[in-house]
């Protein structure tokens, strides 16, 4: 048996591919513990995740991507340090993005992408999964088996963004070819931790609404560059641009890992694959269930704006906070038997896979039906949908390796096989 009172959860190796008794041993301590590395206050507890979540007056979400790395930027001062952060925000990694940005100012800049996510846009996006699910298969169908992560997940999920944003379909390959998978939260030692990998796609949608501003189309991206703040200003390139960015940012690689997870499940799960072949309206259950037990995200982080107290933990004003969905959606307070895959669970929906409050994820509607669409043309093409047991070793014996970060869950690779149907 380990011992967890000395792992460190954001560089031990030890944890990577199996998280959860480490989360069971923070749980042991209490819903909120601080551990002893960072001195990062973790919560476990569903309760008190909730609690983090709708709190925007106590807990900042300007460290939400980095944790406590590379540290503050300041000295705390007092029980209160908000206006030492206002004065520092900028010098915080990814500053400039959607996802650390706090009420007001975060609700001026998700208001752009309201004029993405409509019922009429997102039926024409899911249009295209379809068209573009088949286009993937088809790539590799012949062969019996593929990679899921390079050959479907990552490129599914990048082209559906893609789309959404309206970028013209003569720009998807290099797309493509330039957008590998981001690694944020890296725990190995050699891969330096960055402050923001998106230039390629800032400078990408710079150009496209630059060329709509000057010369407006009937397009997607004339829509995204006339939209305006709730006060009706007009924002800077810079501010559509990067609301543009955030989706890739927030969803390409959330989706590919959910994706994995839930057919890894399935592979696994021979009896509970036909159950979906043969009821095809227990998909959406199965994603929320996968979403349930295997959360993409391990970690997402707040700063205390002011001293507090949570779960009868007293939290200083300067003091990271650490989420961890992993846990608290597998917390036996809300959930029966949390490590059980139930794919009928009534309260499935209720999981936090996609946060809540003013930061639950925008894109969580969108994961949700590339998954349903993705996990519906599988099984229509692929017979006896399995692991492959030369990459991955024989029932039992498994062997898989997961992306060594502490912020993101998911496989770095699946190799599966199968009968194509014709």
């Amino acid at each position: 048996m380990p011992d967890f009172d000395q792992i460190d959860f954001f560089t031990d190796q030890t944890i990577v591919d199996d998280p959860y008794p480490y989360f069971e041993h923070l749980r042991a301590r209490g819903p909120v513990h601080r551990e002893p590395h960072h001195g990062v206050i973790a919560v476990t507890g569903y309760d008190e995740a909730m609690e983090v979540y709708r709190d925007n007056a106590v807990y900042s979400s300007v460290n939400s991507v980095i944790g406590p790395f590379p540290g503050l930027p300041f000295e705390p001062e007092g029980a209160d340090i908000s206006a030492q952060l206002e004065n520092h925000r900028t010098d915080f990694p990814m500053h400039e993005h959607m996802v650390t940005m706090d009420p007001p100012e975060h609700g001026r800049h998700r208001e752009l992408l309201k004029r993405l996510l409509t019922p009429k846009r997102l039926k024409e996006n899911e249009e295209f999964m379809w068209r573009l699910a088949d286009r993937q298969i088809d790539e590799f169908l012949g062969q019996g088996r593929f990679e899921l992560l390079s050959d479907y997940a990552q490129p599914f999920a990048l082209l559906v963004i893609a789309d959404l944003l309206g970028v013209p379909e003569e720009h998807h390959d290099t797309f493509r070819a330039r957008l590998g998978a981001q690694k944020a939260g890296s725990i190995d030692e050699d891969e330096a931790i960055t402050g923001n990998s998106l230039g390629f796609l800032d400078a990408q949608f710079t150009a496209f609404i630059e060329d709509r501003r000057r010369e407006p189309r009937d397009d997607v991206l004339t829509q995204l560059a006339t939209a305006k703040f709730p006060d009706g200003s007009e924002p800077e390139v810079l501010d559509v641009v990067r609301a543009a960015t955030f989706l890739f940012a927030a969803g390409q690689e959330t989706t590919a890992r959910l994706l994995s997870s839930a057919l890894l499940i399935l592979a696994e799960r021979p009896d509970l694959q036909q159950r979906l072949r043969d009821d095809r309206s227990l998909v959406p259950g199965f994603v929320e269930e996968t979403l349930r037990l295997e959360s993409p995200v391990k970690a997402d982080f707040r700063l205390a704006r002011t001293t507090t107290s949570l779960g009868g933990v007293e939290i200083p004003a300067g003091t990271t906070v650490m989420i961890m969905p992993g846990a608290a959606n597998r917390d036996p307070g809300r959930f029966g038997n949390p490590a059980e895959f139930r794919v009928e669970r009534p309260n499935v929906r209720e999981h936090i896979a996609f946060g809540r409050g003013v930061h639950s994820c925008p894109g969580g509607p969108l994961a949700r039906v590339e998954a349903r669409v993705s996990i519906e043309r599988l099984l229509d093409r692929m017979a006896g949908l399995r692991i492959s047991d030369a990459e991955h070793g024989p029932a039992g014996e498994r062997r898989y390796r997961y992306e060594p970060t502490y912020i993101l869950r998911g496989v770095n690779a699946l190799h599966l096989e199968y009968t194509p149907k014709s």
